[in-house]
């Protein structure tokens, strides 16, 4: 397997993304960082990726940002006789992140995530960017911030309250409390549940039924619900109009109405 922090393939019109650093529990340092916006990069901008199947290795999904590489970068700084410069590194890499994510998140591409182990931190941010979540009964939920003095990022602060509600993010955030898969789903952070040996098949499946069906109808069904909650109902009912025009056009979308109609 590849030491890149982050694996990426495509194949048949179904991309895969992969966390690589199970020996840090999949933390996201700067190697990671920049590799995650090269490829959200490439998603966003290739027409034949018409799925992407989110994945990670080892037993954690992942455990957020990478504090280690943060505080030897302060440490580094310091003791060369420099102002500690890290806190302006890390906003700089946020922001590096945060491009991808929002890429992502935009792209008329459905994702689904298949979690497993620890996912805290930064890491609810990541996989949050997927529009489908699939969690093993394994799985565990936490912030954790501000156990260690951090404040949310990777889009915590906004992916969490949209997934759980205010009243719940806030619970998540200001205080260490875990989430077991079952409460995760509960609570509406993970779209569903499985037995760990089965996570992999499931989020394949899923991702294969998306990547050999109308991939443009999937894609722009995410794109339009995404988009709703950042403009006005008016302005989501024109783009529904155009888009369903525009699909029912499609080669696609003809020969299926054609089988539609001949039942």
């Amino acid at each position: 397997m590849s030491d890149d922090a982050i694996l990426f393939d495509v194949t048949d019109g179904l991309a895969r993304i992969t966390l690589n650093r199970p020996d840090r529990l999949n933390a996201v340092g700067p190697d990671a960082i920049h590799r995650w916006r090269e490829i959200a990069r490439e998603v966003a901008a290739r027409d034949d990726i018409r799925a992407v199947l989110f994945d990670a290795v080892g037993r954690a999904f992942c455990a957020g940002g990478d504090v280690r590489a943060m505080a030897e970068l302060a440490a580094a700084s310091q003791a060369e006789g420099e102002p500690d410069v890290s806190g302006r590194v890390v906003t700089e890499l946020a922001d590096v992140i945060h491009e991808g994510h929002k890429l992502l998140r935009d792209a008329a591409v459905p994702i689904v995530a298949a979690v497993q182990g620890a996912v805290a931190g930064g890491g609810l941010g990541f996989m949050l960017t997927a529009d489908v979540i699939v969690a093993s009964e394994a799985a565990i939920f936490q912030c954790g911030y501000v156990d260690i003095g951090l404040t949310p990022d990777c889009g915590v602060s906004w992916l969490l309250p949209e997934a759980v509600g205010q009243r719940r993010a806030l619970e998540l955030t200001l205080t260490s409390k875990r989430l077991n898969a079952a409460d995760a789903l509960a609570a509406g952070l993970v779209t569903e549940v499985v037995a760990p040996d089965a996570l992999a098949d499931r989020a394949l499946e899923i991702a294969r039924t998306w990547a050999a069906g109308p991939g443009r109808a999937y894609g722009e069904a995410k794109r339009l619900v995404r988009a709703a909650a950042e403009r006005s109902y008016q302005e989501s009912l024109d783009d529904e109009a155009r888009t369903i025009g525009q699909a029912f056009e499609s080669p696609d979308a003809q020969a299926r109405i054609a089988a539609f109609t001949r039942r």
